[in-house]
Order: C-alpha cells, then structure tokens, then sequence
C-alpha cells in the first residue's frame, strides 16, 4: 500500500512538472507563492554594525520607518525613475570595503550601501551607477528608465544595493592613477559588493536570496552586463539598459562629435566658436519632421514613432533648402561616426530618429551655452574621461581637438579591454538559466543604437539562438535612458521578474507614452530585435493594434 501510494505521488509529481513547462511554454502565467521573510527588526539592524566580514567595515547602521524614497542626485545619469514612492521599513548599512592607500597616496575604499525591508520578498538587486560613478546613491533600486511608472524594487521588498565603485567624485578622473582603483571601477567592485551584501543578508534573514537581479542604465548597463559576463553565477536576471557597454570606443565617438561641433559652429563677435547655434532649435526640429514624414509610415502608422527605424533612408540632404549646405555636412559628419584619415569607422554610425529635436540630445551632444564655453555633457565631462581615463598613457588636459583618430585610437585599447563590457561568450550565464533584457534608446545621443545593435549581432553569430536567454528591445524615440517622444514608461523588472522566476519570455513589453509623447493616452508594444512594432488596424493609442513583426 505504502509503495502504490508513494507510485501515485511520484506520478502526481511528474504530471505537475509537465503541466508547468507546458504552460511555460504556451507563456501562461503561472501561479506561484512568494515566501516573505519577517527577520528584519530595528534591533538586528543595530547589531549589524558589528558584523566581522573580511576586509569590510560597517561604518554606520539606520533603520527607517515607513516613508518617502530619497531622490537620487545621480540619476541624471543613471536614468533611474524621478516617480514618487514610499518604502517599507527598512535597515540602511552604510560600509567601506578594502581600505587602502593607493599608488597614487590616496585613500581608497569601495563604498556601499544596503537596504533590507522588514519584510524582504526574497530577493537581492545589485543597483547600477551612472557617470563615472564615484558616488553611493540611495539604494532604493528605482525603475528605468526615467520615464518610468513602475515599482521601486525596495517597495517591493527587495534588497538593494549600490556602490560608488571605488573612488569619490562623480567627475573626477584622478583615480585613473591607481591601478586597484581603476580594477574596481571597470568590473571588480560588483564581485565584491555582492559578496558582502549576500553575507549581511544571510545575517539578518538567516536564508541566502532565492533571485538575484542586476538592474543599471548607462554606465550601470555596462556593469549590467558585466554582470553576466564577469559574475554569471551571482546574478539570475540582468537589466541592461542604454548600456555604455563600450565606453572606451564611445569616448573616441564623443570627440569626434566635439570636432565636427567646433569646425562648423558659427562665431560671435569676439571670434568665440558657438558650439550651441551649429544646429539650432529650427535645424533639428527640420531634421525630426523630415525623418518622420520619411519614415514614420514605414510600419503601418504615421504616430511619430519609427519602429522600422533600420528601414529609414532619410538624408540630410533632404532637407538642405530648409538648414542648407553647411549643416548638411556637420550632420553626415556627425551620424556617420568617427572616421580614421582612411575614412575607416573607429565608433560607430548612428541612425535617424525622431529624438533628434529633443532637451535630452542636445544637452549631451552640443548644449545650450550662447558664450564660447560649451555646456554640452560631452564637452564637460566626455573629453577629461578621454585623456584622463581611456589613454594609456594618459593625456591629461588634453582637448578633444588634440585627440589623433589615426595614432590615439590604440591607445584606448588597455583600459578598453578591462571596462567594456563587449564580451560574447556568456555561456555559463545561460547554462544556470540566467536571463538579460537589454532595452537601447534609438535617439539615445551617447551611446550609438548601431553599436549595440552590432554587437547584438556578433552574440547570434558567436552563440546561435541567444532569444532562450538574451534579448534586445529597441525603444524608437527615446534619448539617453529616457525622454525623447517615446514609448518609455515601461517596466523591464517585472518582465524580468516573469521571465526568470515563472518561464515566460517577453515575447514583449508594453511602452506607454513618456512626458515627451504629445498623446499621452498612446501605448505599443516595444518588440525584441529584430522584430518591430507594426500597425495591423484598430485604435492607434492601444497596444492590441499592433505586431511584433
């Protein structure tokens, strides 16, 4: 009696299972329970602060009741959500990780922080930084990109954390001397803030997280995807978004565009180069009408959006009677990519998009100053991360009209190696079930869309089907990890979260209208590449009215 039924059981059992990966494999939802842990108390939290872990000091411990989630002053470059929330009681540590005196005589350490909810859903999220990183933002795991509505991962019950990966200053490039410091802020302080952060969870719950996600943008999407190459056994779920995945190629882009800005930027009457009036409002707003009346109908539907973005053939050339000649030329100088004396590429082309006319292009490609100082982010910040950075040796102070696009380019390639993350054997992450979303802005005006694109490409060609684990969605219209006339209020965690806890791929994601958007009632599906969102009838506000085809 006892072996029949223990037959029906074992049968029972086996039955389940099949149905489950029969519904996972029609992508039905499929029921689960979610174990919540209640272990987190003010008073566990105090005593963290004496937690005896290698090389680690807890600096401080706070526990928080009930209220508002703090602002992230980074998030202009992390594209983390400015939606308000709440967060749940939680427990903020505060540490330092490998202090030490560096080559250079200066202190170092990899700061942190971790929040851990009174009532944790079982799962850690490591948060991606933003710029040059150099800062520990609060660890509240906020949805990207910025346009986003959708939950904070703390809310959730997450564990969060997040990192200033080794050095201090959001701009300052100095650390560039130390060799340790430089390690930790190309890929290592991720290994090592998540051991840590695991450890301290294990203290406070006694259970290690069942899910372990990394979710970034920019700067944060390449260690996203770091995540994957360098730590594919830490991290079960990877959101990668408009990820700088090779910033050493980038920069060289950037300077490039610095170029282009100054040889045809009209003078004042001092001579000074008005780096902000090459193109003005009227030139690009000329160059987004010409590529929507060009392309918009190229998927069904004239509605501002190009989602056969790869289909479009706008010309500037087009357009010449209404900007004329000389601007003409700056703009197939511009999205025709860095060049070598050879004409060879050494960054990438760029596409034409809607995006073009928007705040958040303009503010990173050639700003809004009307004196001979230009304001722009590549300007600012993109040249100094060049010379001081990217080069080996190191320039530093040297102007982006300095930089040789036939001998520099190689000397970019030492500390390429280390940061970029344009690796194509993840293997093992996809081996142990491990899923990434990557989402890319096609006006995105720092990193090219071709780019990732391209390597997207390289991936199928080195890998085969990578869709069972990798995929890529292509936002039409949106700029640098949000804004732009686009689709971008979208939750890419929750399709994660589905994905890698419950089997069901997303076959695709629902985009709402951003703030930019001028019918703020419109919603499409964003589609996996190479597919793309097409008209195929019925209202064109509702999601239902399209294909991913």
């Amino acid at each position: 009696m006892k072996k029949l039924k223990s037959i029906m059981i074992s049968s029972l059992l086996m039955t389940t299972g099949i149905t489950a990966f029969a519904e996972r494999a029609n992508n039905k939802k499929v029921e689960k329970k979610s174990v919540v842990f209640t272990g987190a108390t003010k008073e566990k939290c105090m005593s963290l602060k004496n937690s005896k872990i290698y090389q680690t000091e807890i600096t401080s411990t706070e526990w928080k009741e009930e209220g508002p989630l703090e602002e992230d002053e980074n998030a202009r470059f992390s594209g983390s959500s400015t939606a308000k929330a709440s967060a749940p009681a939680h427990c903020v540590v505060r540490g330092e990780i490998e202090k030490r005196k560096g080559a250079d005589g200066k202190d170092y350490s990899i700061g942190f922080e971790l929040r851990l909810p009174s009532k944790w859903n079982n799962k850690f999220l490591f948060q991606g930084g933003g710029g040059l990183n150099g800062t520990v933002s609060p660890a509240v795991g906020k949805a990207r990109p910025s346009g986003s509505t959708a939950t904070p991962a703390l809310t959730r019950g997450y564990v969060v954390v997040s990192t200033d990966s080794g050095h201090s200053g959001s701009r300052d490039t100095s650390f560039a001397k130390d060799q340790q410091a430089v390690l930790n802020y190309a890929f290592q302080s991720t290994g090592k803030v998540t051991n840590v952060a695991k450890q301290l969870i294990k203290i406070m719950y006694s259970s290690q997280p069942k899910h372990s996600y990394f979710m970034g943008c920019s700067n944060g999407g390449r260690e996203a995807m770091q995540a994957a190459m360098y730590y594919p056994n830490e991290f079960d779920g990877i959101v990668a978004g408009n990820p700088g995945f090779r910033l050493s190629k980038a920069a060289i882009g950037e300077a490039w565009d610095n170029n282009q800005f100054l040889k045809y930027a009209p003078t004042d009457a001092n001579g000074n180069k008005i780096v902000a009036d090459a193109l003005t409002e009227k030139d690009l707003k000329a160059v987004a009408e010409g590529v929507i009346e060009r392309c918009d109908a190229k998927d069904g539907l004239k509605d501002g959006l190009i989602n056969s973005w790869e289909k479009c053939d706008f010309k500037p050339e087009m357009i010449e009677k209404k900007i004329g000649k000389k601007k003409v030329d700056l703009l197939n100088a511009i999205f025709n990519g860095a060049k070598n004396s050879k004409g060879e590429n050494v960054y990438a082309s760029w596409p034409y998009d809607a995006g073009i006319s928007t705040r958040g292009w303009r503010m990173w490609k050639h700003g809004t100053s009307k004196t001979g100082t230009p304001n722009s982010m590549n300007f600012m910040m993109g040249a100094s991360s060049l010379s001081d950075y990217y080069m080996k040796p190191a320039k530093p102070g040297m102007k982006s009209t300095e930089f040789d696009f036939d001998k520099d380019v190689a000397k970019t390639n030492e500390i390429g190696g280390l940061n970029d993350a344009d690796k194509t054997d993840l293997s093992t992450f996809k081996a142990r079930g491990g899923k990434m979303i990557i989402y890319e802005g096609v006006s995105d005006p720092v990193f090219s869309a071709h780019d990732i694109r391209d390597w997207y490409k390289k991936l199928v060609e080195n890998m085969g089907n990578v869709d069972s684990f990798t995929r890529l969605f292509m936002v039409p219209g949106m700029n640098h990890c949000g804004g732009g006339p686009a689709m971008e209020n979208f939750d890419a965690l929750t399709a994660l979260e589905k994905w890698t806890e419950d089997g069901v791929a997303p076959d695709y994601i629902i985009g709402k209208a951003g703030k930019e958007y001028p019918d703020q009632n419109k919603e499409q599906p964003l589609c996996p590449y190479p597919k793309v969102a097409t008209y195929v009838g019925g209202d064109k506000n509702k999601a239902s009215s399209f294909k991913c085809k």
